[in-house]
């Protein structure tokens, strides 16, 4: 029989119906699960902010590892401000939900002087000029893209964002470019291109829903109840 979970700052862990899951561990401090490389082995990872060791407690196919000082940070790319109360409120809404998971910022930039006396090709270039000095070389740059790809529901979406920090991704950069879309040179530094729907949302509705997307995601790996699947 496996041996029961030590203690973790004070709380534990259970084994059920196969998994191991936080239990009194707050979901704050947890993301949830990830798949070992053996078929016969699953991994728990808890990825915690205020972890100081590294240790793996083995079951029968089962093993429990604490992750030594991991964090990731996630930032949000914008082009130019939030326009409408209503979507301010939503937005601050959730980034405040979000910060109980992970560090998570916005990141705004400001709106070109003269917009409309340039053409579109030249908006999209000096749009990703910004874009791009906000990039750093070891980040992975996920665009919010109509032509990316559609995760199959938001438990896919949770398992990706789950499988970059299992590679150890220290910041992640979703980016919401402006009206015309994203640059050139901005494709080509992507990692990623997302899409969150087939249909088609206004660069300022998006901010919201993606963010919202988000932290559904992150209460999916903790096991709360806010998604009903």
């Amino acid at each position: 029989a496996a041996r029961a979970p030590r203690p973790v700052d004070g709380k534990c862990l259970r084994i059920s119906t196969g998994r191991l899951y936080p239990r009194s561990l707050s979901a704050r401090h947890a993301t949830g699960l990830a798949r070992a490389p053996h078929k016969d082995t699953k991994i728990i990872t808890i990825y915690r902010r205020s972890a100081h060791e590294s240790e793996t407690l083995l079951f029968p196919n089962f093993a429990f590892e604490k992750i030594r000082n991991y964090t990731m940070t996630i930032d949000l790319i914008l082009v130019g401000k939030t326009t409408g109360q209503w979507l301010e409120n939503g937005i601050e809404e959730y980034v405040g939900r979000l910060k109980h998971y992970v560090r998570f910022g916005l990141v705004v930039i400001p709106e070109l002087k003269n917009a409309r006396h340039l053409r579109e090709e030249q908006i999209k270039t000096t749009e990703g000029e910004l874009i791009l000095a906000r990039i750093a070389a070891g980040d992975h740059v996920v665009l919010l893209d109509e032509r990316g790809t559609l995760p199959d529901g938001s438990v896919e979406f949770a398992d990706r964002l789950q499988g970059l920090m299992n590679r150890g991704v220290r910041r992640l950069v979703f980016v919401v470019g402006g009206a015309y879309g994203f640059s050139e040179a901005v494709y080509a530094r992507a990692d990623q291109r997302l899409s969150l729907s087939r249909l088609t949302f206004s660069h300022q509705m998006v901010r919201l829903i993606f963010i919202e997307q988000l932290y559904r995601a992150f209460t999916i790996l903790g096991g709360e109840p806010y998604h009903h699947r």
